[in-house]
């Protein structure tokens, strides 16, 4: 599996910014994907941006005004911007929208990410990335979540607070009425969670209540909270339901229990606290250690190895 998040696209754009030159007039995002990095691309090189649509109506964004409609005797020079290229269907079927404009622009086609074979289909490209592939921006929507597991709380809506989960009449409420977080698009294969089993049916209302479409609804089979904290086995509990099938992701909130899945299950997990993608943790946690991730991060090095430790010697 090869994934992206928002900072490695702002990274890599920054990194190799070099290979656009400074005379286009003009960046053209191509919706939905391709607005990002165009927003990114029209802000770093200072250039006005907008979408195809509005670019065939003559209206664009400009530092220091909300938008304008633009004289096209004043921009000659376009490009036109996607997230990536795979199959290349969706570049083409831009190419021809806009084909009847050749004659009046110059335009030049760029995608930040491409599979190997397809970098000639634009005239920029940033990373060449093979196939399997997830970006941050549309994992959510992606057609094989069907092969995910998806913890709930952190990910699908928040955690409780401290004060609601009293495994009781407040615990209810908040299973019942709890806000969406990150709802995903596409079915999933299974939802595994460490909420007990005696709040399936709470949990199932508020999964069709959101439109939350899955296969199999995995919960842990004790008697109560304090007999949940005594196990204290969230992280073997979801790691099993991930190895039950031939799952290739796993979407988790808690940093500590991500990494955890990972170690156990040796199969990337997407951590929903910062999108960063855990393919081996040990080599995860040299780089919290290290910085190499971002800052925030630094403080759950130490916990998760303590943690880590724990379960070897049991």
């Amino acid at each position: 599996m090869n994934y992206r998040n928002v900072r490695e696209l702002n990274n890599i754009i920054l990194k190799r910014l070099s290979i656009i030159p400074r005379d286009f007039d003009l960046i053209v995002g191509v919706p939905r994907s391709g607005m990002l990095p165009a927003n990114l691309l029209s802000l770093y090189l200072n250039k006005p941006y907008t979408d195809i649509h509005s670019f065939l109506n003559g209206h664009i964004y400009k530092a220091g005004a909300r938008s304008q409609f633009f004289d096209g005797d004043g921009f000659k020079k376009v490009l036109v911007v996607d997230d990536s290229i795979a199959s290349g269907s969706a570049m083409t079927e831009c190419k021809e929208t806009l084909k009847h404009l050749e004659s009046k622009f110059n335009i030049k086609y760029c995608a930040i990410f491409v599979i190997p074979g397809k970098e000639k289909m634009v005239d920029y490209h940033f990373e060449v990335v093979p196939l399997p592939r997830y970006f941050q921006w549309n994992i959510m929507n992606h057609t094989t979540l069907e092969k995910a597991c998806f913890d709930i709380d952190g990910v699908l809506c928040p955690d409780p607070l401290p004060e609601q989960n009293d495994d009781g009449e407040k615990y209810i409420d908040f299973i019942l009425n709890a806000p969406p977080l990150f709802i995903p698009g596409s079915k999933i294969g299974t939802i595994v969670t460490s909420r007990l089993e005696k709040y399936r049916r709470e949990t199932e209302i508020w999964l069709k209540a959101n439109n939350i479409k899955y296969n199999d609804l995995v919960m842990l089979d004790l008697p109560d909270m304090k007999a949940r904290q005594k196990a204290n086995n969230h992280g073997g509990h979801k790691a099993k339901a991930y190895m039950s099938k031939p799952y290739v992701l796993f979407v988790e909130s808690e940093i500590t229990q991500a990494i955890q899945i990972n170690q156990l299950t040796k199969k990337p997990v997407l951590c929903t606290a910062n999108f960063e993608m855990i393919y081996d943790s040990e080599s995860f946690m040299y780089n919290l250690k290290s910085g190499k991730h971002v800052p925030f991060l630094r403080k759950y090095a130490l916990k998760v190895r303590d943690k880590l430790k724990s379960m070897k010697n049991k």
